[in-house]
């Protein structure tokens, strides 16, 4: 009996995107490295998604620069330990749509690799970093909605919170990934999305 792998790796060379994994190092709002590996995974309704908001970015001659995706249970948890904030870290109990795999965290770059400006960083828990926070410049929110176009075409909704975060619908309807399937997905990273494992 073979089952597919619950989710599709996604690399810069694959996917045409630029991607830092604010989580495999040390700078973001924790201050510490949360992830072992810094691999980067959506599940495979997430990953075609992403794949037809890579294409509509590159029409408007950007590309996408990824900073999170899958997001195994054990980092959630090290994230609520410094930041227990419901408004922009899912309370692990109840679990993340990046446990998931149907959450992404991006923005936009242009062809010169500098990226648009979105008023803050990712990961800023302030009003500022919701997505129609009116305090910004005008360029800052034609830079939010051309994000908000692409990913809403693609196939995403958006978190009103963070203009960074965007997601499947109905993505609490998805099953939370475990840690054994993840870490399967790791050691057989090399394959192709929906190769199918023993």
């Amino acid at each position: 009996m073979h089952r597919p792998l619950p989710l599709a790796r996604i690399t810069e060379d694959t996917h045409d995107v630029l991607i830092d994994l604010i989580y495999a190092g040390s700078n973001n709002f924790t201050g510490q490295v949360i992830y072992e590996h810094a691999l980067c995974f959506l599940h495979p309704q997430a990953e075609a998604c992403l794949r037809r908001a890579i294409g509509a970015a590159r029409g408007f001659g950007l590309k996408l620069k990824v900073f999170d995706a899958f997001r195994p249970q054990e980092a959630q948890e090290a994230l609520w330990a410094v930041a227990p904030n419901p408004g922009y870290v899912a309370d692990p109990a109840k679990g993340s749509n990046h446990t998931r795999g149907v959450a992404v965290d991006l923005t936009l770059v242009r062809g010169d690799g500098d990226v648009l400006d979105m008023g803050t960083p990712v990961d800023t828990m302030t009003p500022a970093s919701h997505h129609f926070y009116a305090g910004h410049a005008a360029p800052v929110q034609v830079n939010r909605m051309l994000l908000l176009t692409i990913m809403l075409e693609a196939g995403f909704v958006h978190h009103p919170n963070e203009w960074w975060h965007y997601q499947l619908p109905d993505a609490n309807q998805f099953p939370l990934i475990d840690s054994q399937a993840w870490l399967h997905c790791v050691a057989r990273r090399h394959e192709a999305p929906g190769t199918r494992a023993a």
